[in-house]
Protein backbone atom coordinates (compact mmCIF):
# COMPACT_ATOMS: atom_id res chain seq x y z
CA UNK A 1 0.00 0.00 0.00
CA UNK A 2 1.18 3.52 -0.77
CA UNK A 3 1.44 6.09 1.99
CA UNK A 4 -1.19 8.78 1.66
CA UNK A 5 0.39 11.99 0.40
CA UNK A 6 -1.65 13.99 2.89
CA UNK A 7 0.86 13.15 5.61
CA UNK A 8 3.86 14.77 3.95
CA UNK A 9 1.83 17.90 3.21
CA UNK A 10 0.86 18.24 6.86
CA UNK A 11 4.37 17.76 8.16
CA UNK A 12 6.25 19.85 5.61
CA UNK A 13 4.06 22.87 5.05
CA UNK A 14 3.82 25.87 7.44
CA UNK A 15 0.80 25.37 9.68
CA UNK A 16 -1.01 28.27 11.30
CA UNK A 17 -2.18 27.89 14.86
CA UNK A 18 -5.85 27.44 15.60
CA UNK A 19 -6.11 30.90 17.11
CA UNK A 20 -5.01 32.32 13.73
CA UNK A 21 -7.50 30.14 11.87
CA UNK A 22 -10.33 31.23 14.13
CA UNK A 23 -9.46 34.88 13.60
CA UNK A 24 -8.66 35.00 9.89
CA UNK A 25 -10.36 32.04 8.21
CA UNK A 26 -13.95 31.11 7.64
CA UNK A 27 -14.99 27.77 9.09
CA UNK A 28 -16.41 25.20 6.67
CA UNK A 29 -19.62 23.39 7.45
CA UNK A 30 -19.98 19.62 7.27
CA UNK A 31 -23.28 17.78 7.40
CA UNK A 32 -23.76 14.97 9.89
CA UNK A 33 -23.46 12.54 7.02
CA UNK A 34 -19.75 13.38 6.76
CA UNK A 35 -19.02 14.32 10.37
CA UNK A 36 -15.36 13.77 11.16
CA UNK A 37 -14.22 11.73 14.13
CA UNK A 38 -10.99 12.05 16.10
CA UNK A 39 -10.22 9.07 18.31
CA UNK A 40 -7.56 9.73 20.96
CA UNK A 41 -6.31 6.40 22.35
CA UNK A 42 -4.90 7.23 25.77
CA UNK A 43 -4.87 6.35 29.43
CA UNK A 44 -1.72 8.21 30.50
CA UNK A 45 -0.31 5.30 32.51
CA UNK A 46 2.39 3.24 30.82
CA UNK A 47 1.94 -0.50 30.36
CA UNK A 48 -1.87 -0.62 30.25
CA UNK A 49 -2.03 -1.61 26.57
CA UNK A 50 -2.83 1.70 24.85
CA UNK A 51 -0.81 0.81 21.76
CA UNK A 52 -2.38 -2.65 21.50
CA UNK A 53 -5.81 -1.01 21.58
CA UNK A 54 -4.73 1.48 18.90
CA UNK A 55 -3.52 -1.41 16.74
CA UNK A 56 -6.78 -3.33 17.22
CA UNK A 57 -8.83 -0.26 16.30
CA UNK A 58 -6.65 0.28 13.21
CA UNK A 59 -7.13 -3.33 12.14
CA UNK A 60 -10.87 -3.09 12.79
CA UNK A 61 -11.14 -0.04 10.56
CA UNK A 62 -9.13 -1.75 7.82
CA UNK A 63 -11.15 -4.95 7.98
CA UNK A 64 -14.42 -2.98 7.87
CA UNK A 65 -13.15 -0.82 4.98
CA UNK A 66 -13.52 2.36 7.03
CA UNK A 67 -10.93 4.90 5.83
CA UNK A 68 -8.74 6.51 8.47
CA UNK A 69 -5.62 8.56 9.07
CA UNK A 70 -3.30 7.59 11.91
CA UNK A 71 -0.98 9.67 14.08
CA UNK A 72 1.55 8.35 16.59
CA UNK A 73 2.90 10.43 19.49
CA UNK A 74 5.42 7.88 20.79
CA UNK A 75 8.87 9.02 19.70
CA UNK A 76 10.70 5.82 20.62
CA UNK A 77 8.18 2.95 20.32
CA UNK A 78 5.50 4.14 17.94
CA UNK A 79 3.18 1.18 17.39
CA UNK A 80 1.07 2.61 14.59
CA UNK A 81 4.22 3.73 12.79
CA UNK A 82 5.74 0.29 13.22
CA UNK A 83 2.78 -2.01 12.56
CA UNK A 84 0.61 0.15 10.25
CA UNK A 85 3.23 2.21 8.43
CA UNK A 86 1.04 2.96 5.42
CA UNK A 87 -1.60 4.63 7.58
CA UNK A 88 0.33 6.62 10.18
CA UNK A 89 2.56 9.66 10.61
CA UNK A 90 4.43 10.96 13.67
CA UNK A 91 3.17 13.88 15.74
CA UNK A 92 5.15 15.70 18.45
CA UNK A 93 2.91 16.24 21.45
CA UNK A 94 4.84 19.21 22.85
CA UNK A 95 4.69 21.19 19.60
CA UNK A 96 1.37 22.90 18.99
CA UNK A 97 1.91 23.13 15.23
CA UNK A 98 2.45 19.37 15.14
CA UNK A 99 -0.70 18.64 17.15
CA UNK A 100 -2.61 21.08 14.93
CA UNK A 101 -2.14 18.60 12.07
CA UNK A 102 -4.55 16.21 13.81
CA UNK A 103 -7.49 18.61 13.55
CA UNK A 104 -6.33 19.82 10.13
CA UNK A 105 -6.52 16.22 8.92
CA UNK A 106 -10.04 15.77 10.31
CA UNK A 107 -11.32 19.05 8.86
CA UNK A 108 -9.83 18.42 5.41
CA UNK A 109 -10.85 14.73 5.26
CA UNK A 110 -14.35 14.51 6.79
CA UNK A 111 -14.90 11.07 5.26
CA UNK A 112 -11.97 9.62 7.24
CA UNK A 113 -11.60 8.79 10.92
CA UNK A 114 -8.50 10.16 12.62
CA UNK A 115 -6.81 7.73 15.01
CA UNK A 116 -4.20 9.03 17.46
CA UNK A 117 -2.05 6.70 19.57
CA UNK A 118 -1.12 8.70 22.68
CA UNK A 119 2.09 7.77 24.48
CA UNK A 120 2.28 7.68 28.27
CA UNK A 121 2.62 11.02 30.06
CA UNK A 122 1.05 13.02 27.21
CA UNK A 123 -2.21 14.02 28.92
CA UNK A 124 -1.04 17.34 30.36
CA UNK A 125 0.55 18.78 27.19
CA UNK A 126 -2.40 17.50 25.14
CA UNK A 127 -4.93 19.08 27.50
CA UNK A 128 -2.96 22.34 27.53
CA UNK A 129 -2.98 22.42 23.73
CA UNK A 130 -6.71 21.73 23.66
CA UNK A 131 -7.48 24.48 26.19
CA UNK A 132 -5.14 27.18 24.86
CA UNK A 133 -6.04 26.55 21.21
CA UNK A 134 -9.79 26.30 21.73
CA UNK A 135 -9.76 22.88 20.09
CA UNK A 136 -13.07 21.66 21.49
CA UNK A 137 -14.88 24.82 20.48
CA UNK A 138 -13.42 24.76 16.99
CA UNK A 139 -14.10 21.05 16.58
CA UNK A 140 -17.75 21.67 17.39
CA UNK A 141 -17.97 24.41 14.78
CA UNK A 142 -16.22 22.22 12.20
CA UNK A 143 -18.56 19.30 12.86
CA UNK A 144 -15.78 17.14 14.34
CA UNK A 145 -16.48 14.81 17.26
CA UNK A 146 -13.67 14.01 19.68
CA UNK A 147 -13.57 10.61 21.36
CA UNK A 148 -11.13 9.95 24.19
CA UNK A 149 -10.36 6.28 24.80
CA UNK A 150 -9.18 5.71 28.36
CA UNK A 151 -7.38 2.37 28.41
CA UNK A 152 -7.10 1.01 31.92
CA UNK A 153 -5.92 -2.04 33.82
CA UNK A 154 -7.32 -3.16 37.18
CA UNK A 155 -5.00 -0.95 39.25
CA UNK A 156 -5.80 2.16 41.29
CA UNK A 157 -3.62 4.40 39.12
CA UNK A 158 -5.91 3.86 36.14
CA UNK A 159 -8.97 4.81 38.20
CA UNK A 160 -7.27 7.92 39.60
CA UNK A 161 -6.30 9.02 36.08
CA UNK A 162 -9.86 8.44 34.89
CA UNK A 163 -11.15 10.70 37.67
CA UNK A 164 -8.60 13.35 36.63
CA UNK A 165 -9.81 13.08 33.02
CA UNK A 166 -13.48 13.44 33.99
CA UNK A 167 -12.70 16.34 36.34
CA UNK A 168 -10.91 18.26 33.60
CA UNK A 169 -13.19 17.70 30.62
CA UNK A 170 -16.54 16.58 32.02
CA UNK A 171 -19.18 16.37 29.31
CA UNK A 172 -17.05 18.19 26.72
CA UNK A 173 -15.60 14.92 25.39
CA UNK A 174 -17.04 11.61 24.23
CA UNK A 175 -15.50 8.75 26.19
CA UNK A 176 -14.70 5.10 25.57
CA UNK A 177 -13.42 3.21 28.61
CA UNK A 178 -11.41 0.12 27.71
CA UNK A 179 -11.13 -2.42 30.53
CA UNK A 180 -8.00 -4.25 29.45
CA UNK A 181 -7.73 -7.62 31.16
CA UNK A 182 -3.94 -7.56 31.34
CA UNK A 183 -3.83 -8.44 35.04
CA UNK A 184 -7.14 -10.16 35.59
CA UNK A 185 -10.76 -10.19 34.52
CA UNK A 186 -12.09 -8.24 37.51
CA UNK A 187 -11.88 -4.48 38.13
CA UNK A 188 -12.96 -4.16 41.80
CA UNK A 189 -11.26 -0.80 42.42
CA UNK A 190 -12.99 0.73 39.42
CA UNK A 191 -16.35 -0.77 40.38
CA UNK A 192 -16.08 0.56 43.95
CA UNK A 193 -14.79 4.00 42.99
CA UNK A 194 -18.02 5.49 41.72
CA UNK A 195 -16.36 6.31 38.39
CA UNK A 196 -18.44 3.75 36.49
CA UNK A 197 -21.59 5.55 37.59
CA UNK A 198 -20.00 8.84 36.64
CA UNK A 199 -19.08 7.37 33.25
CA UNK A 200 -22.71 6.35 32.74
CA UNK A 201 -23.83 9.91 33.51
CA UNK A 202 -21.41 11.14 30.82
CA UNK A 203 -22.76 8.55 28.33
CA UNK A 204 -19.36 6.88 28.12
CA UNK A 205 -19.03 3.57 26.31
CA UNK A 206 -17.44 0.80 28.39
CA UNK A 207 -15.85 -2.13 26.56
CA UNK A 208 -13.63 -5.04 27.55
CA UNK A 209 -10.45 -6.26 25.88
CA UNK A 210 -9.50 -9.81 26.76
CA UNK A 211 -5.90 -10.76 27.42
CA UNK A 212 -4.02 -12.27 24.49
CA UNK A 213 -1.63 -15.06 25.43
CA UNK A 214 1.82 -13.64 26.24
CA UNK A 215 3.70 -15.92 23.84
CA UNK A 216 1.40 -14.97 20.97
CA UNK A 217 1.70 -11.20 21.44
CA UNK A 218 5.47 -11.55 21.88
CA UNK A 219 5.78 -13.35 18.55
CA UNK A 220 3.58 -10.80 16.81
CA UNK A 221 5.67 -7.95 18.19
CA UNK A 222 8.94 -9.69 17.34
CA UNK A 223 7.82 -10.03 13.74
CA UNK A 224 6.48 -6.44 13.57
CA UNK A 225 3.36 -7.81 11.91
CA UNK A 226 -0.18 -6.50 11.81
CA UNK A 227 -2.93 -8.54 13.44
CA UNK A 228 -4.20 -9.46 9.97
CA UNK A 229 -0.80 -10.88 9.04
CA UNK A 230 -0.61 -12.70 12.38
CA UNK A 231 -3.91 -14.52 11.99
CA UNK A 232 -3.38 -15.37 8.30
CA UNK A 233 0.29 -16.28 8.25
CA UNK A 234 0.98 -19.78 6.97
CA UNK A 235 4.75 -20.00 6.62
CA UNK A 236 6.83 -21.33 9.49
CA UNK A 237 9.79 -19.30 10.75
CA UNK A 238 11.45 -18.29 14.00
CA UNK A 239 8.82 -15.70 14.87
CA UNK A 240 5.92 -17.40 13.09
CA UNK A 241 2.76 -18.45 14.87
CA UNK A 242 1.64 -22.03 15.04
CA UNK A 243 -1.76 -23.23 13.85
CA UNK A 244 -3.51 -22.91 17.24
CA UNK A 245 -1.69 -19.68 18.05
CA UNK A 246 -3.16 -18.13 14.91
CA UNK A 247 -6.54 -19.50 15.96
CA UNK A 248 -6.17 -17.80 19.35
CA UNK A 249 -5.52 -14.51 17.56
CA UNK A 250 -8.69 -15.00 15.51
CA UNK A 251 -10.80 -15.75 18.61
CA UNK A 252 -9.30 -12.78 20.46
CA UNK A 253 -9.89 -10.41 17.54
CA UNK A 254 -13.45 -11.66 17.08
CA UNK A 255 -14.29 -10.76 20.67
CA UNK A 256 -12.50 -7.40 20.35
CA UNK A 257 -14.47 -6.60 17.19
CA UNK A 258 -17.74 -7.45 18.92
CA UNK A 259 -16.83 -4.91 21.59
CA UNK A 260 -15.81 -2.29 19.02
CA UNK A 261 -19.10 -2.78 17.18
CA UNK A 262 -20.81 -1.16 20.17
CA UNK A 263 -18.70 2.01 19.91
CA UNK A 264 -19.88 3.16 16.51
CA UNK A 265 -17.48 4.52 13.90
Amino acid sequence: MRRNSVFSSYLNRPIKGFADRLQFHSIPFFSNKHMSQIHLIGGEKGGVGKSVVARVVAQYLIDHELPFIGFDTDRSHGSLLRFYTDFASPVVVDRYESLDAIVEAASENPEKRVLVDLAAQTHDPLAKWMDESGVLEMASELGITLHYWHVMDSGKDSVDLLKKLFDRFGSRLNYVLVLNQLRGEQFPIFEASGERERAAELNAKVITLRRLHDTVITKIDAGSTSFWAAKNRTESNVNGLGLLERQRVKVWLRHAYEQLDTVGF
